[in-house]
């Protein structure tokens, strides 16, 4: 971790073993590489909590590996990709160690589960069409050490399936909402949970429904005030602010 390396670091100086030039040194050589098509950001756990996960999508398998390459040997672990295919997965296997969920598309190397540490983070989808976006923030709370609970195709045409699930929705910490349609389920979920509600616009709907336009506008002018929305699709930055949430308050 890379906060360990500086804290050796600083231990090397209070001892006398490095002096303040040479730790100065490696501290500004230390916060990025640059690999030429990347620059990776060393220091992102040190800052965040949270290390650099890498956008697979755009992205060659070669350049995707070079990135693991080098975070891997900063010390690195639970190396996030998203937007990952199977093909490229399957080739980053043969260099790299990587759990790969193609529901999800998210690739984890040098997984270390995270104990799942604080509260509860609910996923709630409203339709089985749904999951691959709510797949996606659920595996990424995992990821960051969170316990998830998934509801799944409990959208508002049929309201008592979420009604079915009160004791586990009131129960949450954070809770993520995916939805596309109308997108009325967050408003939903909103009015009933006292705990901030992260809203996940999707692509899923007939044609007058702008690829998650629709769902967007309705998540965005929801009347529930503990209704924050990311962007269309967005299950990982869903799942990542509610990692965020659940970990408030802890130590380190």
């Amino acid at each position: 971790m890379e906060q360990d390396r500086i804290l050796t670091l600083l231990n090397s100086v209070k001892n006398g073993e490095t002096t303040p030039e040479e730790a100065l040194l490696k501290l500004k050589t230390q916060p990025f590489e640059d690999v030429g098509y990347a620059k990776i950001d060393h220091h992102r756990n040190l800052r965040h909590g949270i290390g650099e996960v890498i956008y697979g999508e755009g992205k060659t398998t070669e350049q995707i590996t070079g990135i693991v390459s080098a975070m891997i040997g900063r010390g690195q672990n639970n190396i996030m990709i998203t937007r990952l295919t199977p093909d490229k997965a399957g080739e980053i296997g043969k260099q790299h160690q990587i759990d790969y969920d193609p529901v999800s598309r998210i690739g984890i190397c040098q997984h270390e589960p995270e104990p799942a540490r604080c509260g509860l983070v609910v996923v709630a989808a409203a339709g089985t069409s749904d999951i691959p976006v709510a797949e996606e923030a659920a595996v990424t709370a995992e990821t960051l050490g969170n316990k998830v609970e998934r509801l799944y195709d409990v959208g508002v045409a049929g309201l008592h399936r979420l009604l079915n699930y009160l004791e586990t929705i009131m129960s949450a910490r954070a809770m993520v909402v995916v939805a596309g349609m109308e997108g009325a389920l967050a408003s939903v979920v909103g009015g009933l949970v006292a705990c901030p509600v992260i809203a996940v616009p999707t692509s899923v709907g007939y044609g007058a429904n702008f690829a998650g336009l629709s769902a967007l506008l309705a998540m965005l002018n929801s009347c529930s005030g503990n209704v924050s929305v990311v962007n269309i699709d967005n299950g990982f930055g869903a799942g990542y602010i509610a990692s965020l949430i659940n970990h408030i308050g802890e130590k380190g």
